[in-house]
């Protein structure tokens, strides 16, 4: 049987890379994309919302039922940014939305883009790892089906997507020479969208899905 799954993010680079792959997959009938913004994909299974306080599903939340899966694909840099203003963005808001989304429908697999180097620990001393080891935490106190963290490293681009990082115009030559240096520091936009679908429709004995986890996923 197929799912229905619900993508945020998707005006973001990863996000859109993982609604790209949930719209090609014969086994996901409907995509919903909560956004702030419109995606600009237009497809048959594509339903979109248009929600600006993602701090506040509220109004949304009974539109939400009846979904398999949400790929929490929503985050920000924590670049330039103060620990309290990065976890309000990161921790305060994923974990709001997770809330409420756990609340009208908890028979769902929330899976979660993290980061590789991620600090389950809390203790540490990079502030970003810190915060996002905070938000995997607290999600999986939450009463889900499951719960899964993806911690993606590296990842190479989707040709033709429009929401690709500028830098990776310049520097993709470097990607052949990671992928042959460093293999699991690196999978691709596809892998990883793949892999998020696979751990929804089958599950998975991990629950930090790391780059090597996202490959052995990605094959199944």
């Amino acid at each position: 049987m197929g799912i229905k799954v619900i993508v945020t993010g998707a005006t973001g680079m990863v996000g859109e890379g993982v609604l790209h792959e949930c719209l090609l997959h014969r086994d996901v009938e409907e995509v919903l994309v909560i956004s702030r913004k419109p995606c600009e994909v237009k497809h048959p299974k594509l339903k979109e919302i248009i929600h600006k306080d993602f701090y506040d599903i509220g109004p949304i939340a009974n539109q939400l039922k009846g979904y398999n899966a949400c790929f929490f694909c929503l985050g920000v840099s924590s670049v330039g940014m103060k620990e309290e203003e990065f976890s309000k963005l990161t921790y305060i808001l994923t974990l709001n939305f997770a809330r409420e989304l756990s609340r009208v429908n908890s028979d769902l697999t929330f899976c979660y883009i993290s980061g590789a180097g991620t600090d389950s620990s809390e203790k540490g001393k990079t502030m970003w790892a810190r915060v996002k080891g905070k938000t995997e935490n607290e999600l999986m106190k939450l009463p889900f089906k499951a719960v899964y963290n993806f911690r993606p490293g590296v990842l190479s681009p989707t040709k033709g997507l429009r929401n690709t990082l500028t830098y990776y115009k310049y520097l993709g030559w470097l990607l052949p020479v990671i992928r042959l240096l460093a293999p699991n520091s690196i999978s691709s936009l596809k892998q990883l969208g793949t892999a998020m679908i696979n751990t929804a429709l089958k599950g998975y004995e991990k629950k930090i899905i790391e780059v090597k986890d996202i490959h052995v996923l990605s094959k199944n």
